[in-house]
């Protein structure tokens, strides 16, 4: 069929053409970010799952609706190498020009500023990858102590109290929060806190891999009372074959019913891999209906590329040793699998090998979703690893 038609659309964060699955979740971020603009009581959100999951598309979505609703949103995706000083100071530049230029904020506005430039001064001799400049006199005393939980608190609170007198909600969007080093994403917590206290208009909107969930708890005790975590899975397989069918039938395109059950059955639900195999379905197919024919191709061609990109970017960021861990886990199946067992197959002791857990960890490779198990992040990872590194023995 027709290549310039293709109506999927594969690729980090890309916004599916049918985000399936998905309403009461939009639905219910919507109604706590108006709930916060009015002064009530509602928890900050964080979307915690593993990587194609679709969680970026999300929290797009919810920050597109969140800026036709009039609320005032700054959009942060945390590197892995950064402090959330150097990441957060230009995103509040930018943002709190803007609202400084908005009638009806101008002095509330001006003293989120300068809190700002406090902010910066104080946190540029702390932290050397904080480079952003702000040609605004400080104000002594306001955020530039050196503490980041104290000046983080104040800075957030005077930037709630210029979004309140705006009569609008500052929403923070943090994309890939679990790479938020712990004492910094502890001085975030409490400023959110503080800000839930003073009832001001500025919640966050995050999203990360399930290890957040721990990090949260680690970094403050009360963060399961100051924030939802709202856990994103795999699709249904109703979900899944809307967000397939959908964008074929509004082309006059179907499928056939295996075709669909093939599709599901490889990609189980996740929405990247329903955007890839839909891709190559489509490519594949001379005519409608797609068919079962189509699908298995699109299965060897979705995997061929796969394996080329997205899993191969993935396994070109890790160690020798690293590698050797995860090849170890795909030979045990997809997970999650006790650390010990782990460290049998690798014919090694659990405590020799805990660093190299660790640094996997850190990196985004695998979780914990319970003491002593370990899972991938990345669903069909374990295959992509039986297909490429032989086993050692």
């Amino acid at each position: 069929m027709d290549l310039r038609l293709n109506p999927y659309a594969p690729g980090a964060g890309a916004p599916p053409p049918e985000l399936a699955g998905r309403d009461t979740l939009i639905e219910n971020a919507s109604i706590a970010l108006d709930r916060i603009r009015a002064g009530r009581a509602a928890k900050s959100l964080i979307l915690v799952g593993l990587r194609g999951v679709g969680k970026t598309v999300l929290l797009n979505r919810i920050r597109n609706d969140a800026s036709t609703a009039g609320h005032f949103t700054i959009w942060i995706e945390v590197p892995e190498d950064r402090s959330l000083p150097g990441v957060l100071a230009p995103a509040l530049r930018a943002g709190l020009l803007k609202l400084d230029r908005m009638t009806g904020a101008a002095s509330s506005a001006s003293k989120a500023l300068r809190a700002l430039a406090g902010f910066i001064g104080a946190m540029k001799v702390k932290y050397g990858d904080v480079e952003v400049g702000l040609d605004i006199d400080s104000e002594a005393g306001l955020a530039d102590t050196g503490d980041l939980d104290a000046d983080l608190a104040d800075l957030l609170e005077a930037a709630g109290e210029a979004a309140r007198d705006r009569k609008t909600a500052l929403v923070l969007f943090l994309d890939e929060l679990q790479y938020v080093p712990q004492a910094q994403y502890a001085a975030l917590i409490s400023a959110l806190h503080r800000c839930a206290q003073r009832q001001l208009p500025v919640t966050l909107v995050g999203a990360g891999l399930p290890q957040l969930i721990g990090l949260s708890g680690r970094a403050k005790s009360y963060a399961e009372r100051l924030f939802e975590f709202v856990p994103i899975g795999a699709l249904g397989p109703d979900a899944a074959k809307d967000a397939l069918v959908a964008p074929a039938r509004a082309l006059k395109v179907d499928y056939t019913e295996d075709a669909l059950a093939e599709i599901f059955n490889h990609t189980k639900g996740y929405p990247y891999f329903l955007q890839e195999w839909g891709k190559h379905a489509w490519a594949t197919a001379d005519a409608s209906p797609i068919d079962l024919a189509d699908a298995k191709q699109a299965t060897l061609d979705a995997l061929d590329e796969l394996d080329a990109s997205f899993f191969r970017v993935q396994l070109d960021r890790l160690s020798p040793a690293e590698k050797r861990y995860l090849r170890a886990m795909a030979e045990l199946g997809p997970g999650p699998h006790r650390s010990g067992n782990i460290a049998a197959m690798l014919g090694r002791k659990v405590a020799t090998v805990a660093p190299v857990r660790a640094s996997l960890i850190a990196k985004g490779m695998i979780y914990s979703p319970s003491h002593g198990d370990t899972a991938f992040t990345v669903p069909l990872f374990d295959a992509f690893l039986k297909r490429t590194i032989p086993l050692e023995q």
